[in-house]
Formats: structure tokens, C-alpha cells, sequence
């Protein structure tokens, strides 16, 4: 039997102009660093892409001074529908910018070019749409009497969704009158500097939003600095737990997005494929690089086998490789730390009795590669079904009542996120009702709107982005700040 092959449809890099070297962007233009500089690579070729300055403390503090002198010059004593205007700049800018913004994310994050195209970007410009929305509407939200900004919010976000955490992050700080001092994350940091250079053509007043690279120690920095008021972070659960034990006691405010276990739920009333499919996006969108990743598969038992031999059959059209190829279903693990992590997860889970399969479909010789891959015979105990792999695994577990799967979905110390695949809509609403998890999604997996809030609880964090919900964040309320 011949096997249709795709031929390669590779996007032009052309659409992107990398400079050799990146400053930081503080009040409004490019400055250069104090700290070292480091480098950021592509992860499908572990090519050097740009050098990149770390900022120091003394750098922060630039900064957040900045950051100050417009909140208390400019942007706090703005109307609502003036810093509207801005942000619908923004995200028309964006948009105009969508391919440059797609391509630069794919060669700095290893994603497949598909997904920056048609979620990462579209998606981070609807943020700064919905948001713009709201400026003018604050005291409409239900927010509480008088809202008000914080003053200067420090936001440091992740490797895996960099454009479109950045959206998440600085959308709603801005629309509800806060300036900005972001971090991106030490292995993406192009998109978010590209970035900068949208906020210079929107003509955004210089220190409303200032962008500083580096590491955990620039990240430290941010967090401890006095004249922040608000930290808004997204990323593991361990550095959210020491962010919360250093605020402790402080006046700053705080929202933490961490780690998921997500459990994706599979009754036996369910569309089969069509739960396939939602298994496949749920756990092998961005490589497994999701926080709400379906990463736990629980499956009704009387149709486990069938499932078992479905995915199996539909992972192995899956095309793993180069990210910028248009037909890539599969792209690039973002770091080779990173990698190491999901080969020492999956290596336990195969000397604890679990039983692995995967693809076995060639792979790049050059850079950080990993092939999808499923584990059966998995139990509770297991360190795959407990840990957040980050990484394209999905264990897969079985129950026979929804009062047992609802039992084994909440056995975890994560909450982010669940799915539910069944034809009974009172079965959707009651295991809903009993998930622990932030956002339940019902027949589909990973969808995402700039109108509906997101956030877990336990210890996948609190507080919540997106949404009415989400603007609560930014704002004090009452008569007095």
C-alpha cells in the first residue's frame, strides 16, 4: 500500500530582520545592558540567532523608574479612551506585522510554523483588542467602586507561548492605566523585543511598557524591587511558590499561572475521533509545551482499547520536524535542559512498569527533538501521572464511574485545567461541578478566548488572566488606593 507523502512547504525567513545583537528596551528605546550577554538559539537547528544583553538589578531599576515617571506623568492621568486608542494601535499593528511576528516566534521558540501563524499571534492581537475595549468601561466591569491601577506591574512570562503570554500580561495592565516592566523568558526573547519595537511605531509614550532580558536573576530582581506593585507571573510552580514566599508581608500584589496535570476524560458515549482529535490537540499542541496540557488520559475502560488503538493509529500521521515546514504537526523541544527533563520523566516511567510506545519516526539530526509518545498500564503512583512533563507524553489511565474518574482527575496537586468528552450534557455540568480544575472545557481541548478567564487553583496558582476577570488584577477599588 503506497503512503501519501506530503512535499515540503517551508515558510521564507525572509519576512523576519534579526539583528546580530538585542539591548534592552527601557523608556522607549534600545539601551544596552550592564549584565553579560547570552545567546539565544533556535531549537530545530541549535543555530545562533541573536546575542542578547541581561539586565542587572541596577538595569531594573532604570526601568522601573521609568515605568514610574510615565504612570505618574502620562498614562495614569490619561482617559480610558485615550489609552484605548493605543492599544487598538497596537493590535492593528500586529496584525499588519502577523507573518514577521509568526516566523521570528517559530525560529526562536521551535513551534511549528501552523501554530504561530494561526493562534499564537491572531490571538495575542485579539487580546489587545478586547482589552482596548474595556479602558473606557472600567467602572461598568463590576470591578468594584472607584477602580484604579496598581502603578507599575512586574510581568514575567514563559518560554512556550512568548508572544501570546506577553498579550496576556501587558493587554490588561495597560488598558486599566498600569505601566509595564515585562521579563520574557531566557530562551525566547525575540518576539518580545520585536515587540518594543511595535510599541515605538504605535507611538506608545516612552516607559508605559519597558522589556528587560535575562534570567532568573533579572526575574529576582523585578520581583524584589520596591517600586513594583504588582507581580504577575506565569511559569513553574516552583518559582511561583518562591515569588509568593518573597512577597509575603510586602504591599505587592500578585498573580501566579504555574503548572497543570490536566486530566482529559473519555466516556464511553463519546464521538471517538472526534475525542482523538481532542486528545492530539490536548497533549501534542506545541510539543506538549502547555501548562493546561491534557497530559493525563483517562479513559472509561469499556472503550479503552479501542481509544488505545486509534490514537496510536493517528499519531503515527503526525509529522515531526522542521517547524517552519507548513505540513510540521510536531516541532522542536524549546531547549536541550528541557529535553533532558522529558527523557529522565519518561526513563522513570518505563523503570516504574508503565508500558511506552511512540512513533518511531526519524528525527533531525541537529537539535532538540522528542517523538510523541504514549504510556499505557499507567497507575496513580506512577511519576509521569503525577509530574508535569512539559514535554509530548500522554499517560493513559482508565475508570469505570464518573465518580472514580472524577476522583482520579482531582488526585493531583495541580488545577488548571480538565476536559470532558461525552453525548450527556447533565454528565458535562455535574463532573464540571466536581473538577477542581480552573477551566473545564467540554468536547474540545485547549480553546482559548480573550473574553473568557483562565487560571487554576492548588498549586497551579491564583488569580486570573483574560476576562471581566482578568482586569480585577490590575485594579484597586474603594475610596482610597
Amino acid at each position: 500500500m503506497s503512503i501519501f507523502e506530503y512535499a515540503p512547504a517551508p515558510e521564507s525567513r525572509a519576512v523576519v530582520n534579526l539583528r546580530p545583537s538585542y539591548g534592552l528596551f527601557i523608556n522607549g528605546e534600545f539601551v544596552d545592558g550592564t549584565g553579560e550577554s547570552f545567546k539565544t538559539i533556535s531549537p530545530a537547528t541549535e543555530e545562533v540567532l541573536a546575542e542578547i544583553s541581561e539586565a542587572s538589578a541596577a538595569d531594573v531599576d532604570l526601568a522601573v523608574k521609568a515605568a514610574r515617571a510615565a504612570y505618574t506623568r502620562v498614562w495614569s492621568r490619561m482617559s480610558g479612551a485615550d489609552r484605548g486608542k493605543y492599544l487598538y494601535r497596537i493590535a492593528r499593528i500586529l496584525q499588519e506585522r502577523a507573518r514577521e511576528f509568526a516566523v521570528l516566534e517559530t525560529l526562536d521558540n521551535g513551534k511549528p510554523i501552523k501554530e504561530s501563524r494561526d493562534v499564537d499571534v491572531p490571538v495575542a492581537a485579539a487580546h489587545f483588542f478586547y482589552h482596548a475595549g474595556w479602558a473606557d468601561k472600567l467602572e461598568y466591569a463590576a470591578l468594584g467602586p472607584n477602580p484604579r491601577p496598581h502603578g507599575v506591574v512586574g510581568q514575567v512570562i514563559p518560554w512556550n507561548f512568548p508572544m501570546l503570554m506577553l498579550a496576556w500580561k501587558i493587554a490588561p495592565a495597560l488598558a486599566t492605566g498600569n505601566t509595564v516592566v515585562l521579563k520574557p523568558a531566557e530562551t525566547t526573547p525575540l518576539t518580545a523585543l520585536l515587540f518594543a519595537e511595535v510599541c515605538q511605531q504605535a507611538e506608545l509614550p516612552p516607559g508605559v511598557v519597558n522589556i528587560v532580558t535575562g534570567a532568573g536573576t533579572t526575574g529576582q530582581a523585578i520581583v524584589d524591587h520596591p517600586g513594583i506593585d504588582k507581580i504577575a507571573f506565569t511559569g513553574s510552580t516552583g518559582v511561583g511558590k518562591a515569588i509568593a514566599r518573597a512577597i509575603a508581608g510586602t504591599r505587592k500584589k500578585a498573580t501566579l499561572e504555574l503548572g497543570g496535570k490536566a486530566a482529559n476524560i473519555i466516556f464511553d458515549d463519546a464521538p471517538i475521533d472526534q475525542a482523538v482529535e481532542g486528545i492530539i490537540n490536548g497533549i501534542f499542541f506545541n510539543q506538549g509545551h502547555v501548562c493546561c496540557a491534557g497530559s493525563r488520559l483517562l479513559v472509561q475502560e469499556s472503550i479503552a482499547d479501542e481509544v488505545e488503538a486509534r490514537l496510536k493509529r493517528r499519531l503515527q500521521t503526525l509529522r515531526v520536524g522542521d517547524p517552519l515546514d507548513k505540513n510540521t504537526d510536531v516541532g522542536a523541544i524549546n531547549s536541550r535542559g528541557q529535553l533532558t527533563r522529558i527523557t529522565e520523566l519518561v526513563a522513570a516511567g518505563e523503570a516504574e512498569g508503565a508500558q511506552r510506545w511512540d512513533t518511531g519516526c526519524p528525527l533531525p539530526d541537529k537539535g532538540f527533538w522528542f517523538r510523541p509518545t504514549v504510556f499505557t498500564g499507567v497507575s496513580q503512583t506512577h511519576r509521569i501521572a503525577q509530574e508535569e512533563i512539559f514535554g509530548p507524553v500522554v499517560s493513559m489511565l482508565t475508570f469505570r464511574t464518573p465518580q472514580e474518574a472524577v476522583a482520579k482527575a482531582n488526585n493531583t496537586p495541580y488545577g488548571l485545567s480538565a476536559g470532558i468528552w461525552t453525548d450527556k450534557g447533565s454528565r458535562i455540568l455535574w463532573m464540571a461541578d466536581q473538577l477542581r480544575a480552573g477551566v473545564v472545557w467540554a468536547n474540545t481541548f485547549n480553546r482559548f478566548d480573550p473574553a473568557s478567564p483562565f487560571g487554576g487553583y492548588k498549586e497551579s496558582g491564583y488569580g486570573r488572566e483574560g476576562g471581566r476577570h482578568g482586569l480585577a488584577a490590575y485594579v484597586v477599588t474603594g475610596e482610597s488606593a
